[in-house]
């Protein structure tokens, strides 16, 4: 049972849950091992046609204690529809809505299901979810090689997690992005997210990716904003504040496939240790109700720090990724003076032994990202 399901279940009490996350990191298998815990579950996928038709007749049983409807986000009216089933039916039946696709968009403004659901995010597989038979060292080089999401992952074969890979990256782009009618130049789209997997950890500077494909920067910026909605890539975007000399730079890329990175060691590793404090903060937030954010520093004298946690706009972590280096950083020793009582942690991909140098945290990633639940942030 993945980590959110006695979360889910426990919110599923009181109002709709909704679960976004990544196409094939193992929505439909959380939603279905919820059998247990209700007398009976009906689960409803809106891309079966079958399934679509006893959606939209509203075709279920009284004793179906949970509902479960799948990719409900490509059904234009499928807000008002699910408002409306849930104020009707919420003291017979529980609802989970799941997604491919960002669910909570819309939360910003005019949300006419505000205080009906809760919106939790599901990640790909990380060191905290590997199965117990496991060692975590082969854990740790199988996130490194074939990525986390769960058939890769489990199969631990590169060639097959090379096309499951490609059939996932299909499927994203000619299915759902086409079914949601966002973006027709599907070819070129393609080629953008060719690029963005070998500038892993570098600025997104959309004119530079606009002359590259032959497109204008208001094109790109969108073209980027479909893929962070379909949870392809997210972006980690500079911090400044009570910086002076901090200046504001482009946004840096990131995948939640760790195997679709196209790079050396280094590249891969700050993806991966991006992708764990994403699914860290993402966690906490939805389970607490604060909101976290991952920025990262940089200067005027281009002194850079890779990570950057937040919590309420206030800083709390700042983070340095090395793949083999178990110097301590100069910048992360820097901003550890600049900002007084913040924790500093660099996370090394190969160290023999931990070790703290003036208040700062030299841990292995084995150990460090085997935490998904840190207490507190």
């Amino acid at each position: 049972m993945r980590y959110l399901a006695p979360f889910i279940v426990n919110d599923l009490k009181k109002k709709m849950v909704f679960l976004g996350g990544p196409r094939q990191c193992g929505k439909t298998t959380l939603a279905q091992s919820l059998t247990g815990q209700f007398n009976r579950l009906l689960y409803l996928n809106w891309d079966n046609s079958k399934h679509r038709k006893e959606i939209l007749q509203e075709k279920w049983a009284k004793e179906d204690a949970l509902i479960v409807f799948d990719e409900l986000h490509k059904y234009k009216l499928w807000k008002n529809w699910i408002k409306g089933i849930f104020d009707v039916q919420k003291r017979e039946h529980s609802f989970l809505v799941t997604g491919s696709a960002r669910l909570d968009l819309y939360r910003r403004g005019g949300d006419s299901l505000l205080g009906r659901y809760h919106y939790w995010r599901l990640h790909p597989f990380t060191l905290s979810e590997k199965p117990p038979e496991m060692p975590m060292d082969e854990a740790f080089r199988r996130l490194m090689s074939v990525g986390g999401f769960p058939e890769p992952f489990l199969d631990g074969n590169p060639r097959e997690a090379r096309r499951w890979r490609r059939e996932r990256l299909d499927r994203v782009i000619q299915d759902d992005i086409r079914d949601l009618d966002l973006v027709r130049d599907v070819t070129r789209l393609e080629l953008l997210v060719e690029l963005l997997r070998t500038r892993v950890g570098g600025p997104v500077v959309y004119k530079n990716l606009a002359e590259d494909l032959g497109v204008s920067e208001p094109t790109v910026k969108k073209w980027i904003e479909v893929l962070e909605r379909m949870y392809l890539i997210f972006l980690v975007y500079p911090y400044s504040t009570n910086l002076p000399r901090s200046i504001l730079k482009p946004p840096k890329v990131y995948f939640y496939d760790n195997g679709d990175v196209d790079g050396n060691d280094g590249a891969r590793f700050e993806n991966l240790v991006a992708s764990h404090l994403l699914k860290t903060i993402h966690f906490l937030e939805d389970r607490d109700g604060f909101r976290y954010q991952l920025r990262y520093l940089r200067d005027k004298e281009g002194r850079e720090v890779d990570f950057v946690l937040l919590k309420e706009k206030k800083v709390c972590e700042i983070i340095e990724a090395k793949w083999n280096d178990d110097r301590v950083s100069a910048f992360l020793r820097y901003y550890r003076e600049k900002l007084k009582g913040v924790r500093a942690t660099q996370i090394v991909g190969q160290l023999d032994r931990a070790y703290d140098e003036k208040a700062i945290r030299v841990v292995s990633a084995v150990d460090e990202l085997g935490q998904l639940e840190r207490t507190s942030l």
